[in-house]
């Protein structure tokens, strides 16, 4: 981010002023890649570019300080504003943490920055796509959720035209703001779930890409809010349905060109899927660290709800359970979609701080590039069918199947802590090993039910 002049500033400040901006909002996210941050009046907006909004870090998960301690800033993102659509009285800005005038290195987006740098200083520039997946569901009266479209009930939903029609409203405004902010929407659908949407909007460089995605979350529950509705990316809402992801589609470009580092002919790739040997050797790096990845990827209990071969549903879910690559099977956790020129990460999910998934993703391409990695053969069969003994033959492994033995993974794992250092990489372990302890602590309605009048 680019120290602005006075000047500049003011030219800002003005254009904001005549676009009828009364206010303007710094958001920093928190641990769990939840928006924070203060409004100031637009007359103040220089004063807030300065760092003078000041937050008390203990009142928030992940910022690691203790009662005693002094404030942290925020900067906001002047290169990144957003009017607020429905509210264009207010301008969201993402912002960076700062303490006593320095980049906080527990802010994730500082994380982020840090390792695009290092991504820089080897000439590559990281390039992230996002695949958005949202519910729009009913809360019910005793707190539950519902599909609101009854006609919505087909037991393989994918891509229904009527049950995109019915909610084509909701559609039209998130389809009509995320062109209007220059995001190129490029396709949308009904998904494989009931009452489950996707966009699709066009790449661009990561940091970029975690903000719009971070924005998108808080846009799709406002939208919902006008239809008396709510959007969510919880993971998995419902055990009978597929999850929502949120698929992380990477390549590494040349600083000086341009050029996609990933992208190659497939008749020149011997393994035939289009992508160069830095390409699988970024994929290398992220197989390699793959368990401990997964923490990041999908960082709640209820992930793993999700990262399951069947469950509760009448059909395989296609969610990645496998730390494996391939080309466009989707029973790989990495694959190399159709033409190459592209790895994407299935295993993200929609409750992901895109900052922190990110820079860990990035992290681990980049030593897979250094160290030479090979990530070996791709993966072409329907991964869910083989046998234990045929997964272990090729030296396939599962990822962690519920948080505790992800973040057991993270842990154990000494990248984590090259990649975020030890301050951040111990704050997400503290908060998420209590999430996992409240959750193994709580009884369930399956236990009541199971249980009760068993023994």
């Amino acid at each position: 981010m680019k120290t602005k002049t006075a000047d500049e500033i003011r030219q800002i400040q003005d254009r904001l002023r005549a676009q009828g901006v009364k206010y303007c909002l710094g958001a920093y996210v928190d641990i769990h890649g939840v928006p924070k941050g203060k409004v100031v009046p637009i007359d103040h907006l220089p004063h807030m570019a300065h760092g003078s909004e000041l937050y008390t870090g203990y009142a928030l998960d992940g910022l690691g300080q203790a009662p005693n301690e002094d404030e942290i800033a925020s900067v906001p993102d002047l290169d990144h504003i957003i009017q607020l659509p429905w509210r264009p009285e207010v301008a969201w800005m993402p912002a960076d943490n700062t303490f006593h005038g320095k980049p906080y290195p527990f802010s994730t987006r500082v994380a982020l920055k840090n390792m695009i740098a290092k991504a820089n200083a080897m000439g590559f520039g990281f390039n992230l796509g996002i695949e958005a997946e949202v519910f729009l569901l009913r809360q019910t009266e005793d707190g539950g959720l519902e599909v609101p479209n009854p006609d919505d009930r087909l037991v393989k939903p994918c891509y229904d035209a009527r049950a995109f029609l019915d909610q084509f409203t909701w559609l039209d405004k998130m389809a009509t703001t995320i062109n209007a902010l220059g995001w190129d929407l490029y396709s949308f659908d009904h998904e494989d779930a009931n009452g489950q949407f996707e966009f699709d909007f066009h790449y661009a460089d990561a940091l970029t890409t975690c903000d719009r995605f971070t924005f998108l979350r808080l846009m799709a529950k406002e939208y919902a809010k006008e239809e008396g509705l709510i959007a969510t990316f919880m993971p998995k809402p419902f055990a009978d349905k597929t999850g929502n992801g949120a698929h992380f589609n990477m390549s590494l470009y040349d600083l000086e060109t341009g050029a996609n580092l990933f992208a190659c002919d497939p008749k020149e790739d011997p393994r035939g899927l289009g992508l160069t040997e830095i390409g699988y050797q970024f994929i290398a790096g992220i197989i390699k660290h793959g368990k401990a990845l997964c923490a990041a990827f999908a960082p709640t209990v209820n992930s793993y709800k999700r990262l399951v071969r069947q469950g509760d549903m009448p059909y395989f879910t296609w969610a990645p359970v496998f730390n494996s690559f391939g080309s466009n099977n989707r029973t790989n956790s990495v694959r190399v979609p159709m033409g190459g020129g592209r790895c994407e990460s299935r295993n993200a999910d929609g409750a992901v701080n895109p900052y922190l998934a990110a820079t860990l993703a990035l992290a681990a391409g980049l030593e897979g590039i250094r160290e030479g990695l090979d990530p070996g053969r791709p993966q072409e069969d329907n991964l869910y069918e083989l046998t234990d003994a045929e997964r272990a033959d090729r030296g396939i492994e599962f990822l962690p199947r519920n948080l505790a033995e992800a973040i057991d993974a993270f842990e154990a794992d000494p990248f984590v802590v090259e990649a975020l250092g030890q301050g951040l990489r111990d704050e997400f372990i503290k908060y998420k090993r209590a999430e996992w302890t409240s959750y193994h602590q709580t009884i369930s309605a399956w236990e009541i039910e199971r249980y009760s009048h068993l023994f």
